[in-house]
């Protein structure tokens, strides 16, 4: 059992105007089975970009763990829960699940259930959870490769323990204005 020390918190950059999408993702939170004990959100209304974005909704998290969500994007109810136990379990820093894409399709397959290995890093999404000590400490910034990719790399460059949970525990969704997973629109 996962004692009170383990409290999560679930920063969730935003885009207007997509108000439908950020309930949905809201919902998924409210949902979960394992307590949420904060919820950040951060609306970029000035169009200050994703780094800036990310960073805000970080900013306001004061939690022993940050899950990060994307407001387009959907936590199955036992992501938080499972991820938490993961990281417990392993002794991580940094832990990230895998997803079902909805109205696309995966383009990482090859990730799937491998060992992640930071001397030969690969992309892994943002949906990821993270102590927010570290997660803080590190930031988001704007980046050639993309702040998440950023992020990931400067997570391992402090030090970071990464590791995989091999379960499908949330839903990326492929909306009309998303490009991630959809190389059509590259």
């Amino acid at each position: 059992m996962l004692g009170v020390h383990d409290t999560v918190g679930v920063a969730i950059p935003a885009i207007p105007p997509r108000s439908s999408l950020l309930q949905r993702a809201v919902g998924s939170v409210l949902q979960q089975t394992y307590p949420v004990s904060q919820l950040s959100i951060s609306v970029d209304h000035w169009r200050n970009g994703a780094a800036h974005n990310r960073q805000a909704a970080l900013d306001g998290i004061k939690t022993k763990w940050t899950a990060f969500l994307d407001d387009d994007d959907a936590f199955m109810p036992e992501h938080v829960g499972k991820l938490v136990q993961f990281a417990n379990d392993t002794g991580a820093d940094y832990v990230f699940s895998w997803f079902e894409v909805v109205a696309g399709y995966d383009p990482f397959p090859q990730h799937f259930g491998k060992k992640y290995d930071v001397d030969n890093p690969h992309h892994t999404t943002i949906t990821v959870l993270v102590r927010t000590e570290l997660a803080q400490a590190v930031g988001f910034q704007d980046a050639a490769g993309g702040e998440d990719w950023d992020f990931t790399l400067n997570c391992i460059r402090a030090g970071a323990k990464i590791e995989h949970l091999p379960e499908r525990t949330w839903w990326w969704y492929h909306n009309t204005n998303n490009t991630s997973g959809r190389p059509d629109r590259w």
